[in-house]
């Protein structure tokens, strides 16, 4: 079984989740996504796997939202996803990839239904 975790160190719910994982027996692939975003195809290819969309995945609350325009509704999913790439705060927290299953961990419980 394949395990990946984008996290956040200073996020409570990431530390949660990630302790969680491990409480299965399992030591994951931790990716720290705010000093390794994921490339617009692997994020792509994780907001399919969540079946989302890029404002579903968003922390709509951070200032970097709108100052960087992605309040634009305008934006098609190309430019979101970039948008994100380009500022990884913007990606909620944490994302949990199982194989070709994914979830969002809040509440880090979510994470059981895929390990």
């Amino acid at each position: 079984m394949s395990v990946k975790i984008y996290h956040n160190p200073r996020c409570s719910k990431s530390r949660q989740t990630l302790q969680l994982i491990r409480e299965q027996g399992i030591e994951p692939e931790i990716i720290e996504y705010l000093k390794t975003p994921p490339t617009e195809a692997e994020l792509s290819d994780i907001l399919d796997k969540l079946d989302m969309q890029p404002r579903d995945l968003m922390r709509k609350k951070e200032k970097e939202y709108k100052q960087t325009g992605m309040d634009d509704e305008s934006l098609n999913r190309d430019a979101l996803i970039k948008g994100m790439v380009n500022t990884p705060k913007l990606i909620e927290r944490p994302i949990v990839l199982v194989n070709d299953k994914a979830t969002v961990g809040r509440p880090p419980e979510n994470v059981l239904a895929i390990l």
